[in-house]
């Protein structure tokens, strides 16, 4: 019924959440329980890898940052770091009881993810540019701040539980919290480096194998599919199993995609993996993430069935709009970059699969019933949730009726 639903401006994203409320909400409890386990947190973690993937082989133009090099950077090493530096101090601001927790919340809720923004990314009004950039984007920025997440939500972790530990234990506690925040930062950029350096040569390998066995006859369209499918998960799993390597396993299933997309269109006209290849992994990257929209649903009970502090919702509120479309707009001051564009990529900034990730990760992290962990929950939450209403339901609309009026204008 997704298509009658779409018809009415009400995305997938947005039905499913409800659904998902609908389903859980006779024993909110028992689902409460059910994601503070390592185990959802590890689903998550694989389904972000496959999404990661399926970003990199949307990506059109050459190289690693779709040719769009210059203006991927800016956003990456300048909008990325000050947003979440503004998140933070804002968080603090408006929120002191959550102090330990403020990078926590900021590496949470500023990182861009498509999956809440799938329609608004199929308008014909939406510049190519501008969709081309916040793809490249948001498969990057993930991994990067995932290395400052582990470091900050390690130092929390100690000081909350030291807290709350008695007198001999609290130094015990704090000095191993400062060994997992030194083995996370020694190992920040050593970590993305390897990510990268396996995704280039799977993808790579992987990529130019099939186009030559493709040319020769030897490898069916369904026999690719089960490749494109395989690819993320082996990724993620060579870059997180191996201890030799202990690399970023989201940077790699993008970098992965992004290779295996290169070489796999080499020498074709159109820069583009043909349809009937990516049927698939589409297809599994559609329920998925379906599955976590769902799940979302429940764990938005869980977050507000104490009630909620109108502070997280205007945390929420700012992280989705001035906290991202300032360092936006800034980082590509003097760039190519047009200003209605730049505040288009400002602005369309939805967040989706990669906080929730991080959500459960800190939420399993963090001592169960702790103001910390609920702070994280409830925060996180509403900026998802927030994000569905403004990027999946209200920008389609409005880039819609601005597609429709420019049409009309020019006709």
């Amino acid at each position: 019924m997704s298509h009658r639903f779409e018809r009415w401006g009400i995305a997938g994203p947005a039905a499913l959440i409800a659904l998902g409320a609908l389903t859980t909400g006779w024993n909110v409890t028992a689902f409460a329980e059910a994601i503070d386990t390592q185990v959802s947190a590890n689903v998550v973690e694989l389904i972000l890898a496959i999404l990661l993937f399926t970003d990199a082989m949307e990506v059109r133009g050459r190289g690693l940052f779709g040719g769009e090099r210059n203006a991927t950077l800016r956003l990456l090493l300048i909008a990325l770091p000050l947003s979440i530096l503004l998140a933070a101090v804002v968080s603090v601001f408006l929120i002191p009881d959550a102090l330990l927790v403020a990078l926590v919340i900021a590496c949470i809720v500023m990182p861009i993810d498509l999956a809440p923004a799938a329609r608004m990314l199929k308008l014909g009004s939406l510049p190519p540019r501008v969709r081309s950039i916040l793809t490249i984007e948001g498969g990057y920025n993930d991994g990067l701040v995932a290395p400052f997440f582990g470091m900050s939500l390690a130092m929390a972790v100690a000081i909350t539980k030291a807290i709350d530990a008695q007198p001999g234990d609290q130094n015990r506690i704090l000095d191993q919290g400062i060994e997992d925040f030194a083995r996370v930062f020694v190992n920040a950029a050593p970590s993305i480096l390897a990510a990268i350096a396996v995704g280039i040569a799977l993808g790579t390998g992987l990529g130019l194998a099939v186009r030559r066995l493709h040319r020769a006859g030897w490898a069916s369209d369904a026999g690719i599919r089960l490749v494109t499918m395989l690819l993320p998960l082996i990724a993620f799993g060579i870059t997180t199993s191996i201890p030799e390597i202990n690399a970023n396993g989201f940077v790699a299933a993008f970098v992965t995609g992004l290779a295996y997309r290169i070489m796999r269109t080499r020498g074709m006209e159109v820069r583009s993996i043909p349809h009937t290849e990516l049927r698939f992994i589409d297809e599994v990257g559609v329920l998925t993430t379906n599955f976590v929209w769902f799940m979302l649903g429940g764990t938005m009970l869980v977050a507000f069935s104490g009630g909620v502090d109108w502070r997280l919702i205007v945390f929420a509120v700012l992280a989705l709009t001035v906290l991202r479309i300032g360092p936006v707009y800034l980082s590509l001051l003097r760039s190519t970059v047009p200003r209605r564009d730049r505040l288009l990529i400002g602005a369309l900034g939805p967040r989706g699969t990669a906080s929730i990730v991080f959500t459960l990760i800190a939420y399993n992290a963090l001592p169960s019933g702790s103001m910390e962990a609920d702070f994280v929950l409830v925060v996180a939450v509403a900026t998802v949730v927030g994000s569905v209403i403004i990027h999946g339901v209200i920008a389609p609309a409005l880039l819609d009726g601005w597609g429709r009026r420019r049409g009309s204008e020019s006709g």
